[in-house]
Order: structure tokens, then C-alpha cells, then sequence
């Protein structure tokens, strides 16, 4: 398992970030493919870890220039996103470029996130929200982003790590019914994210 906390000692200085920044990225786009799972049309997973979250706080870093002043909030903002033993925790993104047709569709999406679970063997890992945030309006439109939590038992860990468990990554909504079925490799990589 990574660490599961990011600190402002863990956090490299903008100059020494700038010279590997090129190749960490890089590096980091494999990591990142067996760690992304679609499902349906719209719906992109990506599970969260130490070291994505480390490359997010660092790019945004970089980009904003804030410094010191910005990086407490960063660390406030990504913590909650890297696991922090029976979980993984993965940001859900649903991807509609043109912009009218995911206004549409974002409208008939409402409360979307209760729908969400992971399934495998027996056991079925219901999704929970990482923050407090109502994503939903009071008109029924849900968020385009989603930070989603999926807390596990010992036993359900254990059998989630067997190689070879088929896992399913389900969304049941009345409006998005879909399910995919997780490459082993990626199954594999998330076994880390479980202490």
C-alpha cells in the first residue's frame, strides 16, 4: 500500500519539479491506464492513490504559482482522495463534449452517485461520496465530477485481491444503466490501494 497522506515535506520545490516534470508525466500515463475503467457512453472511473494525487498537488503547483499560500488548500482538497486502507477511492467524470447535450443529460442524472457499486463474487462494495458536497441541484442536474469512496471488509479485501476475481463496476441509474467488466490488469493495480 502508498502512503496515505500527502505532507508539505512529501512536496518537491517548482524548480526541482520542473526539471523531471516531463518525465513523471510520462511515467505516470501508465500508471494512470490500468487505473481508469469507462463505463457506458459517458462515464470515466479513475482510481485515486498516493501518487496520483502527489502529481495533482504538483501540477497545480506549478501551473497556479501559488506557493506556499496554495499548497495547504491543495493538501486539504487531494488528501481525501488517496486511499487510506480497506478502500479505493477513484474520481468519476462524465465526459460529454458538446456542451448542450451534457447539459441534457447532466439534467436527467440527478443523485447519480447512489448508484454506483463495485461487485465481485458475492459481495457487492456500494459507492459513497469522498466530501460532503450535494452534487445534485434542487432540479435534479448532477455534477459532471464525482469523488466516490468504496469502503471494503477484511474479508471483502481479501477476496477482492484473489488473482483471477472477476469485478464489475456497475451504475445502476434509472437513466444510465451500466456496467463494466474490470481488466485483471487493472484489478491487479488496485489491490495495492488495500492495506
Amino acid at each position: 500500500m502508498t502512503k496515505p497522506l500527502i505532507t508539505a515535506a512529501d512536496i518537491m520545490p517548482m524548480a526541482e519539479y520542473a526539471k523531471i516534470r516531463r518525465d513523471h508525466r510520462k511515467a505516470l500515463v501508465q500508471v494512470k491506464k490500468n487505473r481508469r475503467l469507462e463505463v457506458g457512453p459517458f462515464a470515466t472511473f479513475h482510481f485515486e492513490n498516493y501518487d496520483t494525487m502527489w502529481a495533482q498537488i504538483h501540477e497545480m503547483l506549478y501551473i497556479e504559482k501559488g506557493g506556499d499560500e496554495q499548497l495547504q488548500g491543495e493538501l486539504e482538497s487531494y488528501n481525501p482522495l488517496i486511499p487510506k486502507g480497506r478502500e479505493l477511492v477513484a474520481t468519476m467524470l462524465i465526459e460529454i463534449e458538446d456542451e448542450i447535450k451534457r447539459a441534457r443529460i447532466l439534467a436527467t442524472l440527478g443523485h447519480i452517485e447512489d448508484t454506483i457499486s463495485i461487485s465481485f463474487g458475492a459481495e457487492k462494495v456500494m459507492a459513497t461520496p469522498v466530501d460532503t458536497a450535494e452534487r445534485t441541484t434542487p432540479d435534479g442536474k448532477t455534477s459532471a465530477v464525482h469523488f466516490l469512496r468504496f469502503s471494503m471488509t477484511d474479508n471483502q479485501a481479501t477476496q477482492f485481491k484473489l488473482p483471477g476475481t472477476q469485478v464489475l463496476l456497475g451504475i445502476a441509474h434509472a437513466n444510465y444503466g451500466h456496467i463494466a467488466v474490470m481488466p485483471e490488469s487493472t484489478r491487479a493495480e488496485l489491490t495495492k490501494d488495500l492495506a
